[in-house]
């Protein structure tokens, strides 16, 4: 059994990016999106044009101080290895709860189809929030380049206007 992490987020949170559940080396080193094969830091910090540190403590900071809340829609689940269609017995993370103690999260990206696919089969989506889905940030997505990435992940930039 694979159990998440607690989310990324403050009371000053706007925007909630939620991927599926951690992969296996995110796990192992008990940081989100740990694998260096995906590039979900890299676009953020390429976003806010700045140079991508190797500290995990930086790469929270840079969440903070442009008010992203990070998350994933599963609170555990059995899976062998890292990749989404391997999921199984899954349990949702509480958003009721969440979006309560949060209220100025106002629009939710998701980090792949998959887990749009695993929030709306759980959780369903609120009318006074915003969704919109990223291109995974995965190694393993390979239909799209970084910068054709990077283009679409500009839609946080616009929404923290």
């Amino acid at each position: 059994m694979k159990q998440a992490f607690l989310p990324l987020v403050n009371q000053n949170s706007k925007i909630l990016i939620l991927g599926t559940m951690p992969g296996e080396k995110s796990l192992e080193l008990q940081e989100y999106y740990g694998n260096k094969g995906n590039s979900f830091w890299k676009l953020l910090f390429t976003l806010f044009n700045r140079p991508l540190p190797k500290e995990y403590i930086e790469k929270k900071q840079l969440l903070e101080e442009n008010n992203i809340a990070l998350w994933d829609v599963l609170a555990y689940c059995e899976r062998t290895g890292s990749l989404d269609s391997n999921i199984k017995n899954e349990k949702a993370n509480d958003f009721e709860s969440f979006y309560k103690q949060y209220p100025n999260i106002k629009h939710v990206f998701f980090s792949s189809k998959n887990a749009s696919n695993f929030y709306d089969k759980y959780v369903g989506r609120k009318k006074d929030l915003q969704y919109s889905i990223l291109p995974s940030p995965s190694g393993a997505n390979a239909s799209k380049s970084f910068l054709q990435k990077l283009e679409e992940w500009e839609a946080i930039l616009e929404a923290l206007k």
